[in-house]
């Protein structure tokens, strides 16, 4: 009953300005998508650009000016998403609130922190615009079905883990047995390394074995390496499969995702979707 209630209160033109907000199946919520999107692009690009002194000194000026354009509209865009949605703390301290916060919050500290003390600082918070690259993640519907396919095989992700960690630690103190400190294998806690290197198939070639029997035991990680690589790759792909059948409803109320196809309320506070 409440929450038909608030269904009912909340006025229209919020529900619509959060369908076009963040739902993306709808067509004004595609065009919406699409034109941040640009702006995103467009705005990091500014940002790359402005870390080359040559452009810099030519073009700063106009950087600057696409700067605070970028801003604007970013704020309008961080505003727009605190009115459409119904708990606004949910959307201001969840991770893409606080990213939307960070990349606009740069640009009005410069203001403060105006002069020429102050120049190095300012300098190092306006990296902090950079972060709007991770907003992009939100365009991508498989980002979120990723993120729940991790969070579902976390404990079997935990014992692959724990599988490896004890697979370097046997290899490496094998390793240090075999070949020795003269062979460059001058601690266990070294040849730990040399099997982590060896087993990711990174070879960076500052430690290699030398001895006929160490060579062999090489041999014999680099390929399990390769077999290693495939588990966790397997074990989020199953995971993934089972979340196919999730849709992209944003809930209004409590602003979480991943709903079933045919659902009609939310799953975690029961608002109607």
């Amino acid at each position: 009953m409440n929450n038909t209630g608030s269904q009912k209160d909340f006025p229209k033109w919020r529900t619509k300005l959060h369908e076009i907000i963040f739902e993306a199946d709808t067509p004004e919520g595609k065009t919406f998508d699409i034109a941040l999107l640009i702006f995103i692009v467009l705005s990091v690009i500014a940002v790359l650009l402005d870390s080359v002194i040559s452009i810099n000194i030519r073009y700063g000026y106009f950087l600057m000016l696409a700067e605070w354009l970028f801003t604007i509209i970013f704020t309008v865009e961080y505003i727009l998403r605190i009115i459409s949605t119904k708990q606004a703390s949910k959307y201001i301290f969840s991770f893409y609130g606080i990213i939307d916060l960070l990349a606009i919050l740069p640009t009005y500290l410069s203001l403060i922190l105006a002069g020429s003390q102050f120049l190095i600082v300012i300098r190092i918070i306006r990296l902090l615009r950079v972060f709007r690259v991770l907003k992009l993640a939100r365009f991508v519907r498989a980002s979120n079905l990723l993120v729940i396919a991790v969070k579902q095989s976390r404990y079997k992700i935990i014992i692959f883990l724990e599988v490896v960690f004890t697979l370097v630690i046997i290899m490496g103190s094998l390793m240090y047995l075999i070949e020795g400190p003269e062979n460059g294998f001058t601690n266990i806690p070294r040849s730990i390394y040399w099997a982590i290197v060896t087993l990711t198939t990174v070879g960076y070639g500052d430690i290699a074995p030398q001895t006929f029997i160490g060579q062999t035991l090489a041999s014999f990680i680099m390929i399990t390496g390769y077999a290693i690589i495939a588990v966790p790759t397997g074990i989020i792909t199953v995971e993934m499969a089972k979340v196919q059948s999730l849709n992209t409803h944003v809930c209004q109320n409590c602003n979480r995702t991943g709903h079933d196809d045919d659902a009609g309320f939310c799953k975690y506070c029961g608002e109607k979707l």
